[in-house]
């Protein structure tokens, strides 16, 4: 029995049924985002960063923005901030909390995410996809391996006191 992994059109998994002989294929089907949490890393503080070459794509995490409840301020990096990893770099501020945003690698600010600044509320809406923060051009690519991936992080909030 062959596992499919699908992130195509519906079309493409209507071909490979239609063609093959019945039960020699055993398909999943996964959403973007479910792929995409996969390749996230994490750090203690509950910022991501998902990357892409030398680009990293910066966020909270869920826990993070649910701990916060409903974001009203966001005040992110300008384009041109260099950062080192763990470097305060911004904020965050609901009506009940207050939290800083910390860098979670080295790098050089190359985008902002505008929407969150005049939309903070995507922060809890869609952490992981419209509410990302701030993007930055990697320096220091090994950083990378202090941070915990999807399941790590998950067992972090089993056991770790926030």
């Amino acid at each position: 029995m062959v596992l499919c992994h699908f992130r195509a059109t519906v079309q493409l998994a209507k071909f490979v049924a239609s063609t093959a002989p019945a039960n020699a294929f055993k398909c999943r089907f996964f959403s973007a985002s479910s792929v995409a949490l996969k390749d996230r890393l994490f750090t203690d503080k509950h910022e991501w960063v998902s990357v892409e070459g030398e680009v990293g794509t910066v966020g909270i995490s869920n826990f993070a923005q649910e701990a916060l409840g409903d974001v009203v301020f966001a005040q992110l990096p300008d384009p041109g901030t260099k950062l080192s990893q763990k470097d305060e770099c911004g904020a965050l501020e609901s009506v009940k909390a207050a939290s800083e945003i910390y860098s979670p690698v080295s790098g050089e600010v190359t985008e902002k995410n505008g929407a969150v600044e005049e939309t903070p509320g995507l922060v809890n809406s869609s952490c992981y996809e419209k509410g990302w923060l701030f993007k930055l051009k990697l320096t220091k690519k090994d950083e990378l391996a202090k941070l915990m991936n999807e399941e790590q992080y998950a067992e972090f909030l089993k056991t770790a006191a926030h």
